[in-house]
């Protein structure tokens, strides 16, 4: 007997190696999925603009760091004595306009440089809605808690998310290696603010735009990351006390799940030996000079130095 219905991933021809770089942008979701990656010492870098929600914004990122276009005085704006960019999260924003163009534009040239070498880049969208900031009629990524008689929101149409998306992959595919895969998925983070009839309206025009281009276009990808935990965890114990954002078993279980459709079986082992390694590194005693703490810190390096073994890039 059955009591839950399960989101089956078909297994992806390609698979993501050990030595795979990969780049991922989006949400807070493919921040945490970007962590464990990291967690797991694969080659990753997430989010140069901080966390951005929608296709529209997710595309501009993608043209600025394509084209290692540094941000200069102009592209900014003050509020409450800061210098702040409406292309970037909040963690961007400083006291000092020199301060904030050296965090946007040193991130640009990492997120440049890492994209040149890239195989694998994970897009994951947010929300289809989006606000126009009304001064300078630019639509933004963040609006900083600048008051909001200043900005105008509203949804983007299907033209703009289905342009957003295929301007992205061009860009992607002129920068990245000859076969980058292209892998989207849709937050399950559900935007209550904007209102729970809203919400299930803009993610089902994103689930549709990106339907869309996968179906046409070349070594694109979907991974139903919103089916999963809306269908597959629907219950309530699979989120945060919140009840909007997905707990760390949630974000297990997808990671597994998704492991195991794009993971290679080397990339599997390598991953879950180094996920016991960092738990093994959190460990700590009072006594540092006890010989059986002493011996399994000497075991521990033997364990790293193995499997540092199969991987040219420094993990640990």
């Amino acid at each position: 007997m059955k009591f839950r219905t399960e989101v089956d991933l078909k297994a992806s021809e390609k698979k993501i190696e050990i030595e795979d770089r990969i780049f991922s942008i989006g949400s807070c979701f493919a921040s945490e999925m970007s962590d464990l990656l990291g967690q797991g010492q694969l080659q990753t870098i997430n989010n140069p603009f901080g966390t951005v929600f929608n296709p529209f914004s997710i595309n501009t990122a993608i043209q600025r760091l394509h084209d290692s276009d540094f941000y200069t005085e102009e592209d900014l704006i003050t509020f409450n004595e800061e210098f702040i960019s409406l292309d970037h999260h909040t963690s961007f924003d400083t006291r000092y306009i020199h301060q904030t163009l050296e965090k946007i534009n040193t991130k640009i040239e990492e997120g440049n440089l890492f994209l040149q070498d890239t195989n694998w880049v994970i897009i994951t969208y947010g929300t289809s809605f989006i606000y126009e900031f009304k001064p300078k009629k630019k639509l933004v990524a963040n609006c900083h808690k600048i008051p909001q008689k200043y900005f105008e929101k509203r949804l983007l149409t299907h033209h703009e998310i289905t342009d957003s998306i295929y301007n992205t992959v061009l860009s992607l595919k002129d920068i990245c290696k000859e076969d980058v895969q292209i892998l989207f998925t849709v937050s399950p983070v559900r935007h209550t603010k904007d209102g729970m009839v809203e919400n299930q309206l803009s993610k089902s025009k994103l689930i549709t735009a990106v339907h869309e281009a996968v179906s046409i276009i070349e070594n694109c990808h979907y991974l139903p990351v919103y089916e999963m935990l809306m269908d597959d965890l629907r219950d309530y114990r699979f989120y945060k006390e919140d009840m909007i954002h997905p707990n760390s078993q949630a974000v297990q279980y997808i990671f597994d799940k998704f492991g195991s459709a794009y993971f290679s079986e080397n990339t599997q082992e390598f991953i879950k030996e180094n996920f016991k390694i960092n738990k093994a590194l959190q460990h700590r005693t009072e006594d540092e000079k006890d010989p059986k703490y002493l011996d399994f810190k000497e075991k521990l390096k033997q364990k790293i130095e193995k499997q540092q073994q199969k991987v040219k890039h420094r993990i640990f």
